[in-house]
């Protein structure tokens, strides 16, 4: 029950302890994060894509909880003193204890993962690869190609001649989608092939053209 949480919260507001309490609230999630960190360095490459996944979106998703219960020291202190909004503080958080320090291993892995069909889910590619965007845009350009196909005008406009090319490596996924067993008749194994095929052409979309 998130009540007490917000009823304390509330009365720490009230008699002036704001202060201390968003420094204990730093010091926790920044010693959590650190642990998140640890683990990351110890896993394999082959569970390395998956983990840091979960360990985002887990972050991101208690974000949802621990912003509201705390709107009042968001309000009253973060915003009103220090000029900051509780959120952001929170996710740079994550920027500098966790993604910072793992960015440079993990998108190696991700273009791999990207020429590689099948490798990790669409979901799972699409998810990391606009989470970073959210964390810091700049990291596009460390790959610009794939971010391109989740983020809309991360390449500039395709040329005429580059038409072409775009049109054989879409042959080219639909070619490896059949030599991995993925034949017309199977249904299942066609709706997954059709979602990647969706995905390609999107990409492809964007490039002739979230934070």
């Amino acid at each position: 029950d998130a009540l007490p949480i917000y009823s304390c919260v509330y009365k720490c507001v009230c008699q002036q302890h704001s202060e201390q309490m968003y420094c204990d609230l730093i010091t926790k999630i920044t010693s959590h994060l650190r642990r998140v960190s640890e683990e990351l360095q110890v896993s394999p490459p082959d569970v390395y894509i998956e983990r840091f996944n979960a360990a985002l979106s887990q972050y991101m998703g208690a974000l949802q909880s621990i912003v509201p219960l705390f709107i009042y020291m968001n309000k009253f202190y973060i915003e009103t003193k220090l000029n900051r909004d509780l959120k952001d503080d929170l996710i740079k958080l994550f920027t500098e204890q966790v993604a910072e320090k793992h960015v440079s291993t993990l998108m190696p892995l991700l273009i791999e993962a990207q020429s590689t069909p099948f490798k990790i889910t669409p979901s799972t590619m699409a998810n990391i690869v606009k989470g970073l965007y959210t964390l810091r845009p700049e990291w596009a350009q460390m790959a610009p190609s794939l971010f391109s196909k989740f983020i809309p005008n991360i390449l500039p406009p395709a040329l005429e001649c580059e038409l072409s090319e775009y049109a054989a490596q879409d042959q080219k996924l639909q070619r490896e989608l059949m030599q991995n067993g993925f034949a017309r008749g199977d249904q299942s194994r066609k709706r997954a092939g059709e979602e990647l095929m969706y995905n390609g052409s999107t990409s492809c979309a964007s490039a002739r053209g979230f934070r």
